[in-house]
């Protein structure tokens, strides 16, 4: 019998699913890989301003800096 808590919340599949399609698009439109990636952290993080506080917002980023720090993001 599968383990369903390691899955993804089909909203976030299909999330991450539209995301990867873009990303794909827009590098065989040879889009600089620094523009696709500031052009998706751009939109993040003001989609987070609309729904989240500062601080929390804060906090999620320091989450995203201490996985590049750790070489989480490489492994």
């Amino acid at each position: 019998m599968s383990d369903h808590r390691d899955e993804a919340p089909p909203e976030l599949s299909l999330a991450g699913s539209v995301v990867d399609k873009a990303i794909e698009y827009m590098t065989d439109q040879n889009v600089p890989p620094i523009a696709i990636a500031s052009a998706f952290l751009g939109g993040a993080v003001s989609l987070l301003a609309r729904t989240m506080p500062d601080d929390a917002i804060v906090r999620v980023l320091e989450n995203a800096i201490l996985s590049v720090k750790s070489g989480e993001l490489r492994g």
